[in-house]
């Protein structure tokens, strides 16, 4: 039997054809590699042939997978703003005060970070040139506008000694956390909840 580039395998729970890529590659990990390029020499200047050369496969393989590199952006964008919208999504969504909705919000942040840092890194680097960029801001700005809200809240209820502005110390509290893109290591010795402990006891000590 001669080989193929794409083959058609069938999945026994359901009796449909799959569709399988040339081996070692799937979405993710075209993916993956994209945002690794992306960080290391910036999206602009990072092209569908020099993906191929470091995947090894052909252009065509990876249009397989993806429509375009705006489409590989686009899930990168996604996958750190799901995370960080589903940290504030959960903290919303308890019954504590706004303090510890607001510190809930800002672990969550720290281990979104730590469990997807090529992802969030990029999603920092981005400054709107494109519609995918204009759009992941606009998610970002909605973000850091809820996050604000939570900061003025826990100050009205006297749990939070903050005499700025809430927006502020959001963004401040937010570079903090988001500075961890440049040093932090994952596979150092801080492990990412004793991370968020330092965090929160710098962020929120009364």
């Amino acid at each position: 039997m001669g080989s193929c580039h794409t083959c058609w395998v069938t999945d026994t729970r359901t009796a449909e054809p799959l569709r399988r890529g040339r081996p070692g590659y799937d979405q993710r990990g075209i993916l993956e590699v994209a945002v690794a390029a992306f960080n290391e020499h910036g999206y602009d200047a990072t092209s569908i042939g020099m993906l191929a050369e470091r995947l090894g496969l052909s252009k065509s393989a990876i249009y397989h997978h993806v429509a375009s590199k705006d489409e590989l952006l686009a899930l990168a964008l996604d996958e750190a703003l799901d995370g960080l919208e589903g940290a504030l999504r959960s903290a919303v969504e308890t019954h504590g005060t706004a303090a510890e909705r607001l510190a809930q919000v800002l672990r969550g942040a720290v281990l979104v970070l730590v469990d997807r840092l090529p992802y969030v890194t990029l999603l920092l680097r981005v400054r709107g040139n494109t519609e995918v960029e204009r759009a992941a801001l606009q998610r970002r700005r909605a973000f850091d506008h809820a996050v604000a809200a939570l900061v003025a809240e826990a100050r009205d209820e006297g749990s939070l000694r903050v005499d700025a502005d809430p927006a502020v110390v959001a963004r401040l509290l937010f570079g903090m956390i988001n500075s961890l893109t440049e040093w932090y290591d994952p596979a150092g010795p801080v492990s990412p909840d004793a991370l968020a402990d330092t965090i929160l006891a710098l962020a929120l000590r009364s």
